[in-house]
């Protein structure tokens, strides 16, 4: 059975939705013609409006054009969430190139391997991030490196004080121009570009890495029609949202495509300020928050922890807040609840992957919003289970097995590997590897992805259903949840937690307070406590790394 929700949905639901045939550079162009003074973006204090963005993309588009930046061709972007990254963005989609979006924690190795499997000619890279692609081979450089500051977007004095802090902190700052490697702001001096956008509906617009089903990191490929169609997709599902009157906290990296789609280009739909943060620290944004009163909040479970954990979360007058947005990882219930009270703001949780743009389910803001939903999916999008050892049987309403999704979001496939794209798209269906279930209302619950689950003595454990025994516990702050290799039982469940600040659990408290929650098989047979996690820079825990870790010590055991 296919999405029931056809026939049982909230009224309030869009089911479809018409989809303009229009490019990524539309948006920007239709805002800054809507509201050419309503404020773009902010960056520690420094505003630019929409018009002043318009005219900055437009220059850089002329600048990128005469290096020689032609319609098809890879840019790499390196750089943090910043005016240079958006203006970057927009103008070189505007010329029709493809934009390929690169973590800047990546090692060289990393760096390397994805500019020559993309292919790109350009890049553009923070200075601080120059001896990184230094290391990379002589055969992965692009033709053209652009050196960007972020002190050319600060505001006075900030923009003086920064390079000093940053020389002190023994961050590489400036570099010697040569050929083929200069400046990214003179781009901003170049007449401003007059041709119409180059990019077509169906032209490739982003190549977005992901480590998909297989952990071998591949790109994505999305176009402006996949891209687009997700912008429709959320202002369809948001009808309260007020054209030039949001404030959207961009604290999402804008290289995960999360961060990319509903920071950058749905806010820029709507014309909505953005409010651009670079990395996270607690204290500077609990300070944006108190400054800003943003009116939408989209973030990962990882920051609505850290957030209730901070005593003066509750002086804050959150009350701007309408609604915030909880993706990338399944939001423990204790969170939820416990932000909700303090905020006075609803979470609204949903679901997507990088294959898709990345949105494909998302819970409506009114009526309904069963706990642990990821909800109903979007319009135009079709979703249905399939069982996951074949992925050729659909399984019936309520039992576990593979979340499969159609629709126009969904990729073209993976850049440069036919073979990775049969896996994961067949018959015009995506196989996303999440193990799910889906009500006779049709919501749909991730259960966890198909790679994490563990199998222990014949039994089935899904790691989400143990953290969220041990985050009811008021001792722990965080867990994460995984399976080791074990010789008798092939796996065992272990739990890596961290105390909640002025706590102190015992490893024999935790089990106690799984025994009267779990199956006894379910119980975390290893428990280890940290002080941290390892998190990406989206703020997803990373099991992989903690995999990785235990392997190596028994190695070197």
């Amino acid at each position: 059975m296919t999405s029931p929700w056809l026939r049982h949905y909230d009224p309030g639901v869009p089911r479809t939705v018409e989809l303009a045939p229009r490019s990524i550079p539309w948006l920007l162009e239709q805002a800054a013609a809507r509201a050419p003074a309503q404020t773009a973006l902010v960056f520690f204090g420094k505003t630019l409006t929409y018009g002043v963005l318009r005219e900055q993309v437009l220059r850089v588009a002329q600048g990128l054009k005469d290096l020689g930046l032609r319609p098809g061709d890879r840019l790499a972007i390196l750089l943090p969430n910043c005016p240079q990254l958006v203006v970057t963005y927009y103008a070189a989609l505007h010329l029709g190139a493809i934009v390929v979006l690169m973590n800047p924690l990546f090692s060289p190795k990393e760096i390397g391997q994805q500019l020559v499997d993309s292919g790109a000619r350009f890049l553009v890279v923070l200075d601080h991030l120059l001896p990184k692609v230094d290391e990379i081979a002589a055969d992965a450089k692009p033709e053209q490196v652009l050196v960007a500051r972020l002190a050319d977007y600060l505001p006075w004095p900030l923009s003086w004080v920064y390079p000093l802090k940053a020389r002190w902190q023994g961050l590489p700052c400036g570099f010697a121009a040569r050929p083929g490697r200069s400046a990214w702001a003179p781009l901003l001096n170049a007449a401003p570009l007059t041709e119409s956008a180059q990019a077509e509906y169906h032209h490739t617009a982003i190549l977005q890495y992901t480590g998909g089903t297989t952990g071998i990191p591949k790109a994505a490929i999305l176009s402006h029609a996949n891209l687009m169609a997700n912008v429709d997709q959320i202002n369809a599902w948001m009808p309260r949202v007020r054209y030039g009157a949001e404030r959207v906290v961009g604290l999402l990296p804008f290289f995960h495509v999360f961060g990319l789609t509903v920071c950058l280009n749905w806010s820029i739909s709507q014309a909505a300020e953005v409010i651009l943060v670079p990395r996270f620290e607690v204290k500077e944004f609990l300070h944006i928050l108190k400054k800003h009163r943003p009116t939408i909040l989209p973030g990962v479970p990882t920051l609505f922890v850290a957030l209730i954990n901070r005593p003066e979360l509750g002086g804050i007058d959150l009350s701007s807040l309408w609604v915030c947005v909880s993706g990338s990882a399944p939001l423990p219930r204790e969170v939820r609840e416990k932000f909700e009270a303090i905020s006075n703001c609803r979470i609204m949780e949903g679901y997507g992957l990088t294959e898709a743009s990345p949105v494909t389910h998302f819970n409506p803001y009114e009526g309904r919003r069963p706990w642990g939903s990821i909800g109903l999916p979007f319009p135009n999008t079709d979703a249905k289970i399939m069982d996951d050892l074949t992925g050729t049987e659909e399984v019936p309403v309520g039992e576990v097995g593979e979340l499969c999704i159609r629709g126009p979001q969904v990729m073209q496939g993976y850049w440069g590997r036919p073979d990775e794209t049969s896996l994961v798209l067949r018959d015009g269906w995506l196989y996303t590897g999440d193990l799910a279930r889906m009500d006779e209302d049709g919501y749909f619950y991730i259960i966890d992805r198909k790679k994490d689950m563990i199998i222990s003595a014949g039994f089935k454990i899904f790691p989400r259903e143990v953290e969220e025994a041990l985050y009811q516990h008021p001792g722990v702050q965080e867990a994460v949840v995984y399976g080791v290799t074990d010789s008798y039982r092939g796996e065992l469940v272990k739990a890596v937690i961290v105390p909640r600040e002025g706590g102190n659990p015992t490893a024999e408290e935790i089990l106690e307070y799984c025994r009267a929650r779990l199956a006894v098989y379910k119980i975390p047979k290893i428990i280890e406590f940290r002080r941290e996690l390892p998190k990406s820079m989206v703020g997803k825990v990373l099991r992989r790394i903690l995999r990785e870790q235990d392997e190596n010590k028994q190695f070197q055991q």
